[in-house]
């Protein structure tokens, strides 16, 4: 049984005529005969009734035809996908500091990925999506950002954010009993700033505003030291481990969670950026939950 012979059986059934079917083929109304007899030898069914006059399909072959057109879009759509891999242009990938685990995995099937050395924050990531810099990123946005650079989203990734305390308590806490720090340093941290701005209002966080970049690293844990309450632990994490006098607390009422998106140019057309979308985010779930208890800021594109 061969993918042409599948074509042809298509070709007649849709025809209903072995010489209109021949024609659309462009091949001997003869051959087409013998093939379509080969395939239902292969088979081991008759895919037809024929005289001089007519041709219907048998019940067989009414049952196999909606599974044969799924098998020939299933192998048009691997060509496709082995034609963007052999001859695509490489696709630039920027992120902030988070990438799915299986990033190269799925990535190897469709496009010849180029991820981007510069580790920027995710509304200059986005910037650079939108000026042509990059094809794609890994960064945090709202919808306003989207629709002024004219760009697409799709969620790829979301985290639970925690708050680290001062202490051996490793219990539960209110959001509106943490503190969420923000920088003035709008250049490094203004997505930060716009979400923990967000989380304050909503949820009753206390706002500290602090001027030495000490949303991570060890700065973050001198200001839990001082603060007096747990801190909102930023998605950007930090490179060092929790200090010993440290601990991370889980945040409820709310829970607080941030998203990743995937984001494009709304006008790409090019069939490898395009193809690399649907494999890193199809797939993905449900990663943000819709229950009372959870959080996300205004304006996020998966809320």
């Amino acid at each position: 049984m061969e993918l042409r012979q599948l074509r042809y059986f298509v070709a007649v059934a849709e025809e209903l005529n072995f010489g209109r079917a021949a024609e659309r083929l462009l091949i001997a109304g003869p051959s087409l005969s013998q093939q379509i007899k080969a395939l239902e030898r292969d088979l081991g069914v008759r895919l037809f009734d024929r005289d001089r006059r007519s041709v219907s399909l048998t019940p067989a072959g009414s049952a196999l035809l909606p599974h044969t057109r799924a098998l020939l879009e299933r192998a048009a759509d691997l060509q496709r996908r082995a034609g963007r891999l052999a001859g695509s242009e490489p696709v630039r990938l920027g992120y902030v500091n988070w990438l799915p685990g299986d990033l190269t995995a799925r990535a190897a099937a469709v496009a010849q990925l180029h991820l981007d050395a510069w580790i920027a924050p995710s509304h200059t990531q986005a910037a650079r999506v939108a000026d042509g810099s990059l094809d794609l990123a890994v960064c945090w946005v709202r919808t306003e950002d989207l629709e002024r650079r004219g760009l697409r989203a799709r969620l790829i990734g979301a985290d639970r954010l925690y708050a680290v305390a001062a202490g051996d308590d490793a219990s539960d806490v209110a959001a509106q009993d943490t503190a969420v720090l923000l920088d003035d340093d709008t250049t490094s941290w203004s997505s930060w700033n716009t979400y923990a701005e967000l989380l304050a209002r909503d949820t009753g966080a206390r706002a500290v505003r602090i001027t030495d970049g000490g949303i991570t690293g060890p700065a973050f844990f001198d200001h839990v030291r001082r603060s007096g309450l747990p801190v909102i632990n930023s998605p950007k994490g930090q490179t060092t481990p929790l200090p010993a006098d440290l601990v991370r607390r889980p945040v409820v009422a709310p829970e607080i969670h941030w998203t990743w998106s995937l984001v494009r140019r709304a006008s790409e057309d090019r069939p490898a950026v395009l193809a690399l979308v649907d494999a890193l985010c199809d797939g993905v779930g449900d990663l943000v939950p819709h229950a009372p208890d959870a959080w996300l800021p205004g304006g996020d594109p998966h809320r």
